[in-house]
């Protein structure tokens, strides 16, 4: 399961208002191979498809596909707002390691129980 902040939830609650899409829509929270890490976090704005988790946090609907959730069952989405400017940020307890960007990492197994090559150069 992924875990939506209240903040998290309400910024993507607005934006979803503002489009629209908050009665036929969820927030799609996937993976997907690049980065520096080997692996990059994406959300996306979809509706559910066939295998896909379904769940509901602080009013909003997230979904999920399989593979995805194999690698971020159990991260946390929260939403920050400081001097900096605002973003999401992820915590995934299943990454072994990320990237300076923050928005890639790498476990330690692939989702059919390989291990994940070392290609990560920010450590």
């Amino acid at each position: 399961m992924i875990n939506l902040t209240a903040s998290a939830a309400d910024k993507l609650g607005g934006i979803m208002d503002q489009k629209g899409l908050k009665e036929s829509h969820a927030l799609r929270v996937f993976v997907k191979g690049g980065g520096c890490g080997g692996m990059q976090y994406g959300m996306t704005f979809d509706t559910a498809h066939e295998g896909d988790e379904v769940y509901e946090q602080h009013g909003l609907r997230v979904v999920v596909d399989p593979t995805s959730l194999f690698y971020i069952d159990g991260a946390n989405i929260d939403y920050v707002d400081n001097l900096m400017g605002g973003g999401f940020h992820i915590e995934n307890p299943n990454a072994v390691s990320s990237c300076g960007c923050g928005s890639s990492f790498r476990t330690s197994k692939n989702h059919t129980g390989e291990e994940m090559p070392e290609n990560c150069g920010h450590h």
